[in-house]
């Protein structure tokens, strides 16, 4: 019997446990930290061994396989022991890809990918296809294998999931962009992080399909450098162009096989330029799965956003407040004001992954009236802003952070909390960041 050691007992380490317990493998799951409950139910459930608080590298050198959860960085010693074994290390997303004959349509990017991820769901399931969503958002994609076999799957991949592929080939691939986040497990190389992107196309052939931001410089870039065979199908704002999607100031085009959509660009349910780009590359994947347009622009008006992406949570005294926590990347603050059409009072900081605060200074001067820290080290973001708003204070705390926003805000201001910055110096994650947030606006 094939030894199957899985290192993680979160989300996807637990999903990757059950498949290969299914599978026919002897399972052991290992975690370096505790195992929360619900996780440690599931293999007491399927009688799965496991161990918590510690590596038993004895009992883990003996696997023939290694499913890694993507928060262990590749050149952690334990990982480098076993690669030196030629043991094989991969990701549970390119071990749930092996047992599956579904089409697989996986999105990645730095920003968006939650987002078109969502949408493109959306838009196959409302036109009813047998669709599953997976991957970096909600279900792992190893568990939902072990429960019911779709025929669509729609995945979201983090860099850190792409990292441990090695034959995972989407029919249909999505890079939204490419901007400098997660430096810190690259060597602090942009390179690095744009390969790791990359490796969503590696695999594919002539007969798929790769669709892009044609107005993205690192992913141009990127394509002199790493060999793309599939098709490549871009989006822009401006056009016309073949087989592409693009956008003028009214309209969305999206032609694929010479055959053309448009839709009103004030039809959408999301706003703001950068879910524009969005909507095109989760409508173009529908149209190339073979959904109607009909279904596609009644589908594209009904969506509901994602939780904690500029998510509209309450307007008090004609003030509107807006949880965008999910924003732990300067790319996606900077989307996040330039949707702002109302003076903000801006709630930023956390943990800085290596961040350049400089993008977003035009914005910062042009917006932003009020600027509340909410961070352990708020230096960076001192040394970058503190001169170029008329007040800014330092929190500790979300509901002291709120309070602090509630007295500076106008009538017909906006609250926008939109980090920039990771979670964990304050908050368990990004979720409980945005959760929090709410909870202290309701009890204003």
């Amino acid at each position: 019997m094939e030894y199957l050691v899985v290192l993680g007992g979160g989300e996807s380490g637990v999903g990757a446990a059950l498949l290969g317990k299914q599978k026919g493998y002897k399972v052991f799951v290992s975690d370096r930290g505790i195992i929360k409950k619900k996780y440690r139910d599931v293999l007491e459930h399927f009688e799965i061994d496991w161990e918590e608080e510690k590596h038993t590298e004895a009992e883990i050198l003996k696997a023939n396989l290694v499913v890694k959860s993507p928060g262990i960085p590749d050149n952690a010693s334990l990982i480098q022991e076993i690669l030196g074994l030629n043991i094989p290390v991969i990701s549970e997303i390119e071990f749930a890809s092996r047992y599956t004959d579904a089409v697989l349509i996986g999105i990645t990017g730095s920003n968006g990918k939650t987002t078109t991820t969502m949408l493109t769901y959306h838009l196959l399931k409302e036109a009813g296809l047998d669709v599953g969503m997976a991957g970096n958002i909600g279900d792992s994609f190893a568990k939902m294998l072990t429960e019911k076999q779709h025929k669509y799957y729609v995945l979201e991949i983090s860099s850190f999931q792409l990292d441990g592929i090695r034959e995972f080939r989407p029919h249909i691939a999505v890079i939204t962009n490419i901007t400098p986040d997660h430096l810190d497990r690259y060597d602090y190389s942009f390179e690095k992080y744009t390969a790791s992107k990359f490796r969503i196309a590696k695999n594919q052939k002539s007969s798929d399909y790769l669709l892009y931001d044609q107005e993205d410089s690192t992913i141009n870039e990127g394509f002199k450098i790493h060999p793309v065979y599939s098709k490549k199908i871009p989006y822009a704002s401006e056009g016309p162009m073949e087989n592409a999607s693009w956008m003028d100031e009214e309209k969305i085009y999206i032609k694929t096989h010479n055959k053309l959509i448009k839709m009103r660009t004030d039809s959408l349910a999301l706003e703001g330029k950068h879910n524009i780009k969005n909507t095109m590359a989760a409508a173009t994947v529908a149209k190339l799965v073979g959904i109607r347009k009909e279904s596609i622009r009644n589908s594209i008006q009904t969506f509901q956003g994602a939780e904690h992406r500029l998510e509209k949570v309450l307007k008090i005294h004609h003030v509107q407040y807006i949880n965008d926590s999910k924003a732990t990347n300067v790319n996606a603050t900077y989307y996040a004001l330039d949707s702002m059409n109302t003076p903000v009072v801006w709630i930023v900081g956390g943990v800085d992954k290596g961040n350049d605060y400089k993008a977003l200074m035009p914005l910062v001067r042009e917006k932003v009236k009020a600027i509340i820290c909410l961070g352990m080290d708020n230096e960076k973001l001192k040394q970058a802003f503190q001169n170029a708003v008329d007040l800014f204070v330092e929190t500790y705390a979300m509901s002291e952070a709120v309070k602090v926003a509630y007295k500076i805000a106008d009538r017909g201001d906006t609250v926008l909390l939109s980090p920039a910055c990771a979670s964990f110096d304050l908050f368990e994650n990004y979720e409980d960041r945005g959760n929090q947030f709410k909870e202290a606006i309701k009890n204003l």
